[in-house]
């Protein structure tokens, strides 16, 4: 099983990028979430030059952020510092369009995206729409060596609904999933196995990456020791801020809530709704999102919902559960990193070196 890192994206992410690569990490994924993080494309730039052998990618892009020739164009100039290195994961959107009051985009309108995206790259000249009309676009001088269209960069497609997961397979993507337990992890890989099997691909093919948050907890820590609140708490947060978006603007909630952690859910929904300003409360409910744990929401992180959330456990207890999602059909297990929390890649470093 294969080991990666995500991060809510720093401008000097490099530093994390090359220490990963020195662990044995095959994967860094740079978050696309313009109004908490830096750009993805600059940061991943510099860890391109930093680097030699871990793969880049976008983990995911959100096709609104930027159209899909500028995406076509930012890739091709990566590759052209990594090549051969470089992934293009890409969603519909959760925390880069809710951090600006907006849903998830439409499914159909990011696979045509993909289409572009994909079809520049290869050297093909397509039609796509632009202000309202119709233009044929191709880049025009690769010859020339200042972008790479000639290394492939793979496809992976955030999918957690049924229409989404049939489109990876339909696109021969890999698929990437947010975790945060064993058994609806288990779950989710085979719901994609099936779509993916039944688009008549080889069960084998399937590549299948899970993402999570989590502490490496010494022998007796508790779940909502000081460490564990930093580097899993900001999971833990997420079940707070779905459920806050629902009840503020009807968003959905496909998170679902711990039995354990109702009542602090319900506590962070009232005190979201008195957010300002009025018209704009999302605004309070994703600052520090997948980040940190606002001082106002550390009372509803509990130590039941970090347990239930995120992969939080003893280093043992941890190489089991992860052991269970390689047996379960994923292939690379990949934690996020929390700004201010970089030394514990020392700590997953050791687990991932379990599994070489």
């Amino acid at each position: 099983m294969e080991f990666g890192i995500a991060m809510a994206t720093a401008a000097d992410a490099w530093k994390l990028s090359e220490r990963a690569e020195a662990l044995g990490f095959t994967s860094a994924w740079f978050y696309d979430t313009q109004m908490l993080s830096a750009d993805c494309f600059v940061a991943m730039g510099a860890a391109a030059v930093k680097t030699d052998r871990i793969r880049l990618g976008t983990g995911v892009l959100i096709p609104t952020n930027r159209i899909a020739p500028v995406t076509a164009n930012a890739l091709a100039s990566l590759s052209k510092l990594a090549p051969g290195r470089v992934d293009f994961g890409v969603g519909t959107g959760f925390t880069g369009r809710r951090a600006m009051g907006l849903g998830a985009m439409k499914l159909a309108d990011m696979e045509d995206y993909i289409r572009v995206v994909h079809g520049l790259i290869a050297g093909e000249t397509l039609e796509t729409a632009f202000e309202g009309k119709r233009r044929k676009i191709r880049f025009l001088n690769p010859e020339l060596g200042l972008i790479n269209t000639r290394d492939e960069i793979p496809l992976h497609i955030s999918a957690y609904g049924p229409r989404s997961r049939a489109l990876t397979a339909k696109l021969d993507a890999g698929w990437l999933n947010f975790v945060g337990d064993v058994e609806s992890a288990a779950a989710g890989v085979a719901a994609m196995r099936e779509s993916w099997v039944g688009a008549g691909r080889a069960e084998t093919d399937l590549s299948a990456t899970a993402f999570a948050l989590g502490c490496v907890l010494a022998d007796g820590e508790p779940f909502d020791s000081p460490r564990a609140m930093a580097q899993a708490g900001p999971r833990a947060a997420v079940v707070l801020h779905r459920a806050a978006d629902e009840a503020i603007a009807g968003l959905p909630n496909s998170s679902g809530i711990p039995d354990a952690a109702a009542e602090a859910v319900a506590g962070y929904v009232a005190h979201a709704m008195t957010y300002e300003p009025a018209d704009a409360k999302y605004l309070e409910n994703h600052r520090g999102h997948l980040m940190f744990v606002k001082p106002e929401e550390r009372q509803y992180v509990t130590a039941e919902l970090i347990r239930d959330t995120s992969f939080t456990a003893t280093e043992n207890e941890l190489k089991i559960r992860i052991g269970d999602l390689r047996d379960a059909g994923y292939s690379q297990f990949t934690i996020q990193i929390v700004p201010g929390q970089e030394d514990a890649i020392e700590d997953w470093g050791r687990i991932a070196k379990a599994f070489a």
